[in-house]
């Protein structure tokens, strides 16, 4: 190899180089300018905005509160947990720290308890 050749192809190296990082700069820079959202276009977005507000306010006064709550799970604590198995009312049953007790009636399907 002749030292000529070696230059060509050092120099054929160092344009594919040169030219491969322009190009990935070039393009980078496309992908990093942001598009400003027109005042039509955000006072729309605003509008929709204080819309569904509005929608939940409305909603969250016309939801009745609760009249039956034995079926709410209590706040706090479990104090412990009971399985009875092998009696006619299968259930889990969940002593809570505040004295309330709750009842899961539960089955077994393919070997498994399900409880709930």
């Amino acid at each position: 190899m002749t030292i000529s050749s070696r230059a060509f192809r050092f120099r054929r190296g160092v344009i594919t180089v040169a030219l491969t990082s322009s190009a990935a700069m070039a393009l980078s820079a496309c992908g990093s300018e942001t598009v400003p959202i027109n005042t039509t276009a955000r006072k729309a977005i605003n509008r929709l905005e204080q819309r569904i507000e509005q929608l939940e306010r409305q909603v969250g006064e016309q939801i009745p509160p609760p009249s039956d709550r034995s079926n709410k799970v209590p706040t706090g604590p479990i104090s412990s947990i009971t399985l009875r198995t092998g009696t006619a009312d299968d259930r889990l049953r969940i002593y809570w720290a505040d004295g309330t007790r709750s009842d899961l009636p539960c089955t077994k399907e393919q070997n498994t308890w399900a409880c709930g």
